[in-house]
């Protein structure tokens, strides 16, 4: 079955960086395009970002475009989340999700906190 394992997330000030990292197992990773979502209090499900599989084309929601980068490594089956220049209105549980432009979670997620 798939299973998707997210990590890295944590308690930042504004402005500042953190990297996510998902383990990915129970399917061809290589096969499949990936993506970030999050669930912000008080917020439905958001698709962040996409990956396709050979990691050569990324794609981004307008509210993470420029500070955000997305990356895979095959050999791996790891999927990465680069967030910069943090905002407070990042705050919210981010989910690795198998597919393209989708939040159909299937992990626990990262708990990540932009707070001064």
């Amino acid at each position: 079955q798939v299973q998707l394992v997210e990590s890295g997330g944590g308690l930042v000030q504004p402005g500042g960086s953190l990297r996510l990292s998902c383990a990915a197992s129970g399917f061809t990773f290589s096969n499949s395009a990936m993506s970030w979502a999050r669930l912000a209090p008080g917020d439905g499900l958001q698709w962040v970002s996409s990956i396709v599989t050979g990691g050569d084309f990324t794609l981004y929601s307008d509210a993470v475009k420029g500070r955000f980068t997305i990356s895979r490594d095959n050999a791996k089956n790891m999927v990465y989340l680069q967030m910069n220049n943090l905002k407070i209105e990042d705050t919210a549980v981010y989910y690795c999700v198998k597919g393209w432009r989708t939040t159909n979670v299937e992990g626990r997620g990262t708990q990540v906190t932009v707070s001064s």
